[in-house]
């Protein structure tokens, strides 16, 4: 379709009828494309047939962005109205009803303007279209500014873009002076006295940010924001200084913590980001000892750094602390309520710390020495308490590990040396040689043996026969399970079927047509699997473990946390 037609109060003919009006008001203030444009468009209107903007266009050897400006440019004056610009479609208003731009000019009233104003745009090696020098005289007869105060406009735009002055550029600034009411030379010389300075201000902090590009229009809405929070440009350089790299984004979210924390004045500002900087230095370091991957140390540096650090606890003691959370599988929140337990004990300074640790480390080893005797046990803070709890009842490392060889079989080692500890305490043994031994047939005493162990060596006993059957039939279904893997066929349909289960999960979330694919996938590696398990004389029952109790499993309790009836039967 064409790209124009007529307003229905537009009447058509088979002639192309310009009105006395537009040759007489807008013809002589139009240049020659502005006035073809307006004709071809014109004569358009009465075509049936297809002619897009493209091809008048390419016709009238005009480039498409232009044609769509010169057809805005009659919008400005009220002959037509743009419908669309992409693609563009314009409907003709007849010219008698025309309202708006052009206004009548007198020529003489700005013939010293113009020659100033030319003198600008030779400067810069620009040559504005007529059109374009007809919006700036209107905008000067619609709008109060001095002609002296729009050349200076047009020099501070000159000056700024150079070859890439642009008409609207000028016309946009001098329209956000007159909105500020800003309409005499000293106003606006002012005016770009002041935004001089805050572009070397925004060039300062470009630097210290390491930007390597102009300031534009829309930077300097930053400098305004951070002027409104009362932030001194001082304060906001020694924010750029502290980030040494990133944007201005970057750069507003530290400006406005500043304000947040009232820290406005450079002094303030440079003493915040100084403790800043320790608070997330000190929230790293102890991340490292402690293993833990920190994104954003202000949270971590809020919570916890700033109050150790107010408590006196030095970098070097809390990375102390921090190894030894490392140690016992601590993050911020325990190594934080562990620093709470010696704060109240006050354990603040590096000596009482360093002993501390020491003592720790100590314990740990013993841990260890334990661990050999008796079995894994975890190093939790309740297992080094118990350790210091016995030795506070003056047992020693020799006496511990005899507890913990006696232990060797138990399946809470733990809290069966606490059993023969205390029992040993009760009966005031302190070395290996006084515990009570079993004596011999001939002399007709009985072997001592206090309640508390009888009743562990009993849950030791039931627990090691159960532990037994459930091993036996774990290895049984692991050869069984290595036995089918080593087959290709086997081990390659069980990959399909673990890859398929979780693209099957997937697929019926984000992609709904794939599942019957995936699904066919599946089912054929599934008879491929029976088919090699056949080969093998195996099925899916001999690759679980065959537990001789099918109530329990062979744990001795029921799902529910009752005695099995083995369980009982054991007992």
């Amino acid at each position: 379709m064409s790209f124009s037609t007529f307003s229905k109060d537009f009447t058509a003919n088979m002639y192309t009828s310009v009105e006395n009006q537009f040759i007489t008001k807008y013809l002589p203030q139009a240049d020659g494309d502005c006035v073809r444009a307006y004709l071809y468009g014109l004569y358009l209107c009465q075509c049936a047939e297809d002619f897009d903007a493209a091809n008048a266009a390419k016709l009238l050897g005009i480039p498409l962005k232009k044609l769509v400006d010169i057809f805005v440019f009659w919008e400005e004056c009220d002959l037509v109205r743009v419908l669309s610009r992409d693609p563009l479609f314009v409907e003709y208003l007849p010219v008698n009803t025309a309202v708006g731009k052009p206004k009548s000019i007198r020529p003489e009233k700005y013939a010293e303007f113009n020659r100033e104003f030319y003198k600008l745009l030779q400067r810069a090696k620009k040559d504005f279209k007529p059109y374009e020098m007809q919006r700036i005289l209107e905008f000067l007869e619609n709008n109060p500014i001095e002609q002296q105060a729009f050349l200076l406009v047009a020099e501070y735009c000159v000056k700024k873009d150079g070859e890439k002055l642009s008409a609207n550029h000028i016309l946009n600034k001098a329209n956000k002076l007159c909105k500020e009411h800003k309409y005499t030379y000293e106003q606006v010389e002012q005016d770009l006295a002041d935004f001089n300075l805050h572009e070397k201000e925004m060039s300062k902090i470009f630097v210290l940010l390491g930007i390597y590009r102009k300031p534009q229009e829309s930077d300097y809405e930053f400098l305004d924001k951070w002027k409104a929070l009362g932030l001194h440009i001082h304060a906001v350089y020694a924010c750029a200084e502290t980030l040494k790299k990133g944007s201005l984004s970057t750069l507003d979210a530290l400006a406005t913590e500043l304000a947040e924390a009232d820290a406005r004045t450079e002094h303030d500002a440079r003493e915040y980001l100084k403790r800043r900087e320790e608070l997330a230095s000190v929230v790293f370091k102890t991340a490292r000892k402690l293993g833990v991957k920190v994104q954003n140390p202000r949270a971590y540096g809020e919570e916890y750094a700033e109050k150790w650090l107010d408590r006196g606890y030095d970098e070097e003691s809390l990375l102390m602390i921090a190894t030894l959370c490392m140690k016992l599988g601590y993050g911020f929140a325990e190594m934080d309520h562990l620093l709470d337990g010696l704060y109240a004990e006050g354990i603040v300074d590096g000596a009482g710390v360093k002993h501390y640790c020491a003592a720790q480390d100590k314990q740990l080893r013993l841990i260890q020495r334990i661990q050999a005797v008796c079995g894994v046990i975890k190093k939790t803070r309740s297992a080094l308490d118990m350790i210091s709890a016995w030795q506070n009842w003056n047992f020693s490392e020799e006496m511990i590990l005899e507890a913990a060889k006696r232990s060797a079989n138990a399946s809470a080692p733990l809290p069966y040396m606490n059993k023969l500890l205390s029992e040993w305490k009760r009966l005031d043994v302190s070395v290996p040689g006084e515990i009570p031994e079993k004596t011999t047939p001939s002399n007709g005493m009985r072997e001592y043996r206090s309640e508390a162990a009888i009743a562990a060596d009993m849950q030791s006993s039931r627990e090691r026969y159960y532990s037994a059957l459930q091993q036996k039939a774990m290895r049984e279904a692991e050869k069984a399970r290595e036995r089918a893997e080593r087959d290709e066929a086997f081990k390659a349909a069980e990959n399909v079927i673990k890859k398929g289960e979780i693209e099957l999960a997937r697929a019926e979330i984000f992609a709904p047509e794939s599942v019957k694919h995936i699904q066919q996938k599946l089912n054929e590696a599934q008879t491929a699997r029976q088919t090699a398990l056949l080969r093998l004389q195996l099925n899916d029952e001999d690759l679980l473990p065959k537990y001789q109790c099918v109530k329990c499993s062979d744990t001795g309790f029921l799902p529910n946390g009752k005695m099995c009836d083995c369980y009982r039967e054991e007992q």
